[in-house]
């Protein structure tokens, strides 16, 4: 997966990334942080990548992504062990 960052600020994030399934996942997690303003993505054309946006009161936007992206891998690891369990 590519990732490339556009604008880096200390209240605001923009991130180019490949892969618009894990977008959404981020977003869904940014929009749990009460320090987060804004987590949104847009996509100009199917053909071109998604572009995150990250604006933030209190912590730094790239820390709050940082703690989705945590926050998404432990979910994502907890229901791989319970999917492991299960099977």
């Amino acid at each position: 997966m590519d990732i490339k960052i556009l604008k880096d600020e200390k209240n605001e994030l923009d991130v180019q990334i490949d892969n618009q399934t894990v977008a959404e996942l981020i977003r869904v997690y940014l929009n749990e942080d009460d320090s987060v303003k804004l987590g949104a993505w847009k996509k100009e054309h199917y053909s071109k990548p998604v572009i995150l946006r990250v604006e933030t009161d209190g912590k730094t936007a790239k820390k709050a992504l940082q703690d989705a992206i945590s926050k998404a891998q432990k979910d994502l690891s907890k229901y791989a062990d319970e999917f492991k369990k299960a099977g």
